[in-house]
Protein backbone atom coordinates (compact mmCIF):
# COMPACT_ATOMS: atom_id res chain seq x y z
CA UNK A 1 0.00 0.00 0.00
CA UNK A 2 1.41 3.27 -1.04
CA UNK A 3 1.94 6.59 1.43
CA UNK A 4 -1.06 8.11 -0.63
CA UNK A 5 -3.05 5.16 -0.21
CA UNK A 6 -3.15 5.00 3.54
CA UNK A 7 -2.92 9.01 3.99
CA UNK A 8 -6.56 8.22 1.67
CA UNK A 9 -7.45 5.82 4.53
CA UNK A 10 -7.18 8.11 7.75
CA UNK A 11 -8.34 11.41 5.79
CA UNK A 12 -11.47 9.53 5.05
CA UNK A 13 -12.07 8.02 9.11
CA UNK A 14 -11.08 10.84 10.62
CA UNK A 15 -14.52 11.35 11.57
CA UNK A 16 -14.74 8.27 13.67
CA UNK A 17 -11.43 7.48 14.51
CA UNK A 18 -11.65 8.49 18.23
CA UNK A 19 -14.99 6.23 18.35
CA UNK A 20 -13.75 3.37 16.31
CA UNK A 21 -10.29 3.30 18.60
CA UNK A 22 -12.43 3.40 21.69
CA UNK A 23 -14.26 -0.04 20.66
CA UNK A 24 -11.44 -1.80 19.25
CA UNK A 25 -9.39 -1.76 22.23
CA UNK A 26 -12.94 -1.67 24.70
CA UNK A 27 -11.32 1.11 26.14
CA UNK A 28 -8.36 -0.19 26.96
CA UNK A 29 -6.08 2.19 24.68
CA UNK A 30 -5.59 5.18 27.25
CA UNK A 31 -4.28 2.99 29.37
CA UNK A 32 -1.92 1.67 26.79
CA UNK A 33 -0.57 5.28 25.76
CA UNK A 34 -0.14 6.24 29.27
CA UNK A 35 2.59 3.75 29.49
CA UNK A 36 3.75 4.70 26.20
CA UNK A 37 4.31 8.23 27.46
CA UNK A 38 5.90 6.89 30.51
CA UNK A 39 8.46 4.79 28.75
CA UNK A 40 9.16 7.48 26.69
CA UNK A 41 10.99 9.70 29.75
CA UNK A 42 8.81 12.30 28.96
CA UNK A 43 8.99 15.43 31.70
CA UNK A 44 8.11 19.05 32.32
CA UNK A 45 9.61 21.48 30.17
CA UNK A 46 10.96 18.96 27.33
CA UNK A 47 10.56 19.20 24.13
CA UNK A 48 8.87 16.41 22.85
CA UNK A 49 8.05 14.55 19.61
CA UNK A 50 4.58 12.67 18.96
CA UNK A 51 4.54 11.11 15.72
CA UNK A 52 1.47 9.61 13.46
CA UNK A 53 -0.58 12.02 16.33
CA UNK A 54 -4.02 11.31 14.36
CA UNK A 55 -6.85 13.18 16.59
CA UNK A 56 -3.85 13.88 19.10
CA UNK A 57 -4.61 11.54 22.20
CA UNK A 58 -0.35 11.10 22.58
CA UNK A 59 0.16 14.80 21.73
CA UNK A 60 -2.16 16.16 24.39
CA UNK A 61 -1.08 13.50 26.83
CA UNK A 62 2.62 14.80 26.33
CA UNK A 63 1.31 18.88 26.62
CA UNK A 64 0.19 17.50 29.99
CA UNK A 65 3.26 16.15 30.82
CA UNK A 66 5.26 18.67 29.63
CA UNK A 67 3.55 21.60 31.44
CA UNK A 68 3.35 25.00 29.79
CA UNK A 69 7.18 25.20 30.22
CA UNK A 70 7.40 22.45 27.33
CA UNK A 71 6.71 21.84 23.77
CA UNK A 72 5.16 19.18 21.75
CA UNK A 73 5.11 18.62 18.09
CA UNK A 74 1.92 16.61 16.55
CA UNK A 75 3.06 15.45 13.30
CA UNK A 76 0.81 13.59 11.01
CA UNK A 77 0.58 13.33 7.06
CA UNK A 78 -3.50 13.29 7.31
CA UNK A 79 -4.81 16.84 7.07
CA UNK A 80 -8.34 16.01 8.47
CA UNK A 81 -7.23 14.22 11.48
CA UNK A 82 -4.79 17.59 12.49
CA UNK A 83 -7.55 19.62 12.32
CA UNK A 84 -9.74 17.78 14.54
CA UNK A 85 -6.53 17.13 16.92
CA UNK A 86 -6.49 21.22 16.73
CA UNK A 87 -9.83 21.72 17.68
CA UNK A 88 -9.13 19.07 20.56
CA UNK A 89 -6.81 20.76 21.84
CA UNK A 90 -8.56 24.13 21.92
CA UNK A 91 -11.89 22.85 23.46
CA UNK A 92 -9.65 21.44 26.36
CA UNK A 93 -8.25 24.56 26.89
CA UNK A 94 -4.75 23.23 26.95
CA UNK A 95 -1.89 25.77 26.87
CA UNK A 96 -0.53 26.55 23.96
CA UNK A 97 2.17 24.07 23.74
CA UNK A 98 1.25 21.78 20.77
CA UNK A 99 2.38 22.75 17.13
CA UNK A 100 0.53 20.88 14.46
CA UNK A 101 2.88 19.78 11.67
CA UNK A 102 1.80 17.84 8.21
CA UNK A 103 4.34 15.78 7.26
CA UNK A 104 5.88 12.50 6.08
CA UNK A 105 7.71 10.43 9.17
CA UNK A 106 10.31 9.21 6.65
CA UNK A 107 11.59 12.92 5.95
CA UNK A 108 11.05 14.67 9.72
CA UNK A 109 11.52 18.40 9.14
CA UNK A 110 13.10 19.03 12.29
CA UNK A 111 16.64 19.37 13.20
CA UNK A 112 19.31 16.72 14.25
CA UNK A 113 19.42 16.39 18.24
CA UNK A 114 16.33 18.36 18.91
CA UNK A 115 13.71 16.35 20.92
CA UNK A 116 13.74 15.07 24.68
CA UNK A 117 11.15 12.20 23.83
CA UNK A 118 9.54 11.05 21.20
CA UNK A 119 5.90 9.09 21.07
CA UNK A 120 4.63 7.28 18.06
CA UNK A 121 0.73 5.54 18.99
CA UNK A 122 -0.50 2.86 15.85
CA UNK A 123 1.81 4.58 13.42
CA UNK A 124 5.13 2.64 12.69
CA UNK A 125 2.90 -0.26 10.82
CA UNK A 126 2.00 1.87 8.73
CA UNK A 127 4.81 3.35 7.34
CA UNK A 128 6.38 2.17 4.09
CA UNK A 129 9.77 1.73 5.21
CA UNK A 130 10.01 0.68 8.81
CA UNK A 131 14.05 0.88 9.14
CA UNK A 132 13.91 4.53 7.64
CA UNK A 133 11.46 6.00 10.02
CA UNK A 134 13.17 4.53 13.14
CA UNK A 135 16.21 6.46 11.38
CA UNK A 136 14.75 9.59 11.30
CA UNK A 137 13.61 8.79 15.00
CA UNK A 138 17.13 8.37 15.98
CA UNK A 139 18.40 11.42 14.06
CA UNK A 140 15.93 13.84 15.95
CA UNK A 141 16.13 13.01 19.44
CA UNK A 142 19.10 14.29 21.53
CA UNK A 143 21.82 12.11 23.01
CA UNK A 144 20.94 9.51 25.72
CA UNK A 145 16.45 10.23 24.75
CA UNK A 146 13.94 8.00 24.12
CA UNK A 147 11.24 7.25 22.08
CA UNK A 148 8.47 4.77 22.97
CA UNK A 149 6.24 2.99 20.11
CA UNK A 150 2.79 1.77 20.90
CA UNK A 151 1.02 -0.48 18.10
CA UNK A 152 -0.47 -4.13 17.38
CA UNK A 153 1.31 -7.05 17.70
CA UNK A 154 0.90 -10.81 16.66
CA UNK A 155 1.50 -13.04 19.73
CA UNK A 156 3.30 -15.71 19.85
CA UNK A 157 0.74 -18.08 21.53
CA UNK A 158 -1.65 -19.47 18.96
CA UNK A 159 -5.02 -19.68 20.89
CA UNK A 160 -4.44 -15.82 21.36
CA UNK A 161 -3.44 -15.12 17.94
CA UNK A 162 -6.59 -16.82 16.47
CA UNK A 163 -8.54 -14.99 19.14
CA UNK A 164 -7.22 -11.38 18.08
CA UNK A 165 -8.18 -12.40 14.28
CA UNK A 166 -11.37 -13.47 15.04
CA UNK A 167 -11.67 -9.97 17.05
CA UNK A 168 -10.81 -8.40 13.86
CA UNK A 169 -12.60 -10.47 11.16
CA UNK A 170 -15.97 -10.66 13.26
CA UNK A 171 -16.16 -7.30 15.54
CA UNK A 172 -14.08 -4.63 14.43
CA UNK A 173 -14.54 -5.19 10.56
CA UNK A 174 -18.27 -5.66 11.32
CA UNK A 175 -18.56 -2.89 13.24
CA UNK A 176 -16.44 -0.70 10.90
CA UNK A 177 -18.95 -1.75 8.14
CA UNK A 178 -22.01 -0.44 9.63
CA UNK A 179 -20.46 2.74 10.11
CA UNK A 180 -19.27 2.84 6.15
CA UNK A 181 -15.80 1.57 7.09
CA UNK A 182 -15.24 -1.58 5.96
CA UNK A 183 -12.74 -1.38 3.66
CA UNK A 184 -10.52 1.27 5.62
CA UNK A 185 -10.41 -0.54 8.59
CA UNK A 186 -10.21 -4.50 6.65
CA UNK A 187 -6.69 -3.48 6.14
CA UNK A 188 -6.00 -3.42 9.83
CA UNK A 189 -5.42 -7.84 9.82
CA UNK A 190 -3.42 -7.95 6.48
CA UNK A 191 -1.16 -5.06 7.73
CA UNK A 192 -0.76 -7.13 10.92
CA UNK A 193 0.33 -9.74 9.36
CA UNK A 194 3.78 -8.09 7.63
CA UNK A 195 4.31 -6.23 10.98
CA UNK A 196 7.54 -7.53 12.61
CA UNK A 197 7.26 -9.19 15.88
CA UNK A 198 8.85 -7.44 18.91
CA UNK A 199 12.02 -9.31 18.74
CA UNK A 200 12.59 -7.76 14.72
CA UNK A 201 11.81 -4.76 15.82
CA UNK A 202 14.25 -4.71 18.18
CA UNK A 203 17.11 -5.89 15.68
CA UNK A 204 16.00 -3.25 12.94
CA UNK A 205 16.36 -0.11 16.30
CA UNK A 206 19.60 -1.96 16.62
CA UNK A 207 20.94 -1.79 13.19
CA UNK A 208 19.64 1.82 12.97
CA UNK A 209 21.79 3.13 15.62
CA UNK A 210 19.94 2.75 18.53
CA UNK A 211 22.02 1.97 22.21
CA UNK A 212 19.03 -0.24 23.95
CA UNK A 213 15.85 -1.60 22.50
CA UNK A 214 13.97 -3.34 24.22
CA UNK A 215 9.47 -4.29 23.34
CA UNK A 216 7.37 -4.81 25.71
CA UNK A 217 4.69 -7.32 25.17
CA UNK A 218 1.17 -6.06 26.48
CA UNK A 219 -2.55 -7.13 26.42
CA UNK A 220 -1.73 -10.81 26.34
CA UNK A 221 1.01 -9.75 23.49
CA UNK A 222 -1.76 -8.51 21.04
CA UNK A 223 -0.08 -5.02 22.04
CA UNK A 224 3.40 -3.98 22.11
CA UNK A 225 5.77 -0.74 22.84
CA UNK A 226 8.88 -0.77 21.28
CA UNK A 227 11.22 1.58 23.49
CA UNK A 228 14.35 3.00 22.25
CA UNK A 229 17.20 4.81 23.68
CA UNK A 230 20.04 6.71 21.57
CA UNK A 231 23.56 7.01 22.77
Amino acid sequence: MTNNEIRAIFDSIAPVYDQLNDWLSLGQHRIWKEMTIKWSGAKTGDTSLDLCCGSGDLSLRLARRVGATGRVYGVDFSTALLEIASARAQSEYLPPVITWVEADVLDLPFENNYFDAVTMGYGLRNVTDIPRSLKEIHRVLKASAKAAILDFHRPSNQQIRALQQWYMNHLVVPLAEQMGFKEEYAYISPSLDRFPIGTEQVRIARQVGFVTATHYPIANGMMGVLVVTKA
